[in-house]
């Protein structure tokens, strides 16, 4: 009895999108190593993760029949063509923003989003900000700055990629708001399958119009892929769209600042870059920001 008492659908919620933060601060590592360009492996990305994403709505369909429920009526087809664009757009800059910065700071600043999100979420789910959530909020993200400072510059190096990635978390608000409309009403299965046609297609083209090659040299360079598909799609956005049926789209948001501590632990041990006290002191602070906006969020 207590066990079900813990396992409420937010606390599951929580869990999933922190798995999710976690799965794609991986992402920026499989980006760095892929042998393609920027918006090239983020169409592959996309593309490769397409065949598990419809093998497993098609799993969710047939449970759904075994259990007799009846699905609700699908949204309207360009609510899913805007949520794959704007996931589109997003992943092309972020992408780019990862080759002309560092790891740390391309993952912190397009994940900026929770701003507009938060903004968003207020006027248009007229969901409750309070004061502790809006503390939390900042303490996430003062956090986040934290652990990115020992990289942050404004050196011409990485001026460039530091602008596009601020430019990706437009992208990607504009992303999270969609998807937190389209899970009043859609699985995640059938969600995650869908707006990844979009997405594909857009990056198709971006990938034709940016010139870039389109075809890994070596069975690694498609492993790289495959894992980025896998981790950063499949799972990665997956149980972020699981969690954000649960949660207030501002908070979902929030907890999506655990990115830049994974993505910075993993460029520590897997890419040699850098990780110094204060930056560990920061990572220590979203935990707790996410945990006090988790509270406040909960209470409100």
């Amino acid at each position: 009895m207590n066990t079900k008492q813990r396992l409420k659908p937010e606390h599951l919620g929580f869990l999933s999108v922190l798995a999710g933060a976690g799965c794609i601060g991986l992402a920026p590592i499989w980006v760095r190593l892929s042998e393609l360009g920027p918006v090239s492996t983020a169409f592959h990305r996309l593309l490769l993760a397409l065949p598990l994403l419809w093998i497993w709505q098609t799993w969710d369909i047939k449970q759904d029949k075994k259990k007799q429920i009846l699905n609700k009526p699908m949204p309207a087809l360009k609510w899913f063509a805007l949520a794959g664009l704007m996931f589109a757009l997003d992943m092309a800059f972020w992408h780019e923003s990862i080759h002309h910065t560092t790891v740390a700071n391309a993952t912190l600043l397009a994940n900026a989003a929770p701003i507009f999100v938060t903004i968003a979420a207020r006027f248009l789910f007229n969901e409750h900000i309070s004061k502790g959530f809006v503390g939390g909020m900042l303490l996430t993200m003062s956090g986040a700055v934290l652990l990115t400072g020992a990289s942050l510059s404004t050196s011409k190096s990485n001026l460039y990629g530091d602008l596009i990635a601020i430019v990706a978390a437009v992208f990607y608000a504009g992303y999270m708001i969609s998807l937190k409309h389209l899970r009043q009403s859609v699985a995640t299965a059938p969600l995650m399958a869908r707006t990844a046609i979009f997405s594909a297609v857009a990056l198709c083209l971006f990938t034709l119009i940016m010139g870039e090659p389109m075809i890994p040299q070596t069975a690694k360079g498609w492993w790289v892929l495959l894992a980025l598909a896998v981790t950063g799609q499949v799972l990665g956005q997956g149980f972020i769209a699981y969690g954000f049926a649960h949660l207030p789209a501002s908070f979902s948001a929030v907890s999506l600042l655990f990115q830049p501590l994974v993505a910075a632990m993993a460029a520590w041990i897997l890419l040699k870059e850098s990780m110094s006290i204060n930056q560990m002191v920061g990572g220590i602070i979203i935990l707790t920001g996410i945990l006090i906006a988790r509270k406040s969020s909960s209470s409100g």
